[in-house]
């Protein structure tokens, strides 16, 4: 498991937070002095408001403060072996480190349409006593690399390769891809 890399502005969140809660607690006090029960109530429900906020103030930075884009990709279908190579660079733009990044990939077959075949809308059934005729093949093939695993620092931009199993009746396919980086 990864960790994230945090920054000076994830441990002021968290400092925040916890100045907040802090805060909370003391008002609680004053306000409820002769009721335990109420004290009690006051400072859990002071402690999920302020740890939600801490943890949706941390996956907001993460997302906004962790910025890399994916250069010059480029794909190879490699025939001996089914495989399709995917390879290109990946620059940090923020003005953070990056601990790691991985990129989801997904091929879909007949991704452009491919038009209509026998069967596309109604299947015809019948009594079907010995099983199906037919197999269902997969026409997705999902795939989640870690292309960058030892830091990326601000501006850096370092070379990755991505080997995709390629099923051999795959035809029009489409390539989708999403970077994420923390």
């Amino acid at each position: 498991m990864h960790l994230p890399y945090f920054t000076i502005l994830h441990w002021l969140d968290i400092a925040f937070f916890l100045i907040l809660f802090i805060f909370l607690i003391l008002l609680s006090l004053k306000a409820a002095k002769n009721s335990v029960k109420l004290l009690l109530s006051m400072i859990f429900a002071s402690f999920l408001v302020t740890s939600f906020g801490a943890i949706l103030g941390l996956v907001i930075l993460e997302k906004y403060t962790k910025k890399a884009k994916l250069i010059d990709v480029k794909q190879r279908r490699v025939l001996i072996n089914e495989t399709l190579v995917l390879k290109g660079r990946v620059k940090n733009i923020g003005k953070f480190k990056i601990n790691y990044c991985k990129l989801d990939i997904k091929l879909v077959n007949n991704g452009w349409g491919g038009g209509f075949k026998k069967g596309t809308f109604f299947k015809p059934g019948g009594l079907n006593l010995f099983g199906s005729k037919e197999k269902k093949k997969p026409n997705i093939v999902k795939v989640t690399k870690y292309i960058i695993t030892d830091g990326l620092r601000p501006g850096e931009i370092k070379n990755f390769t991505a080997i995709i199993p390629y099923p051999p009746y795959f035809k029009n396919t489409y390539l989708n891809y999403k970077l994420y980086c923390h």
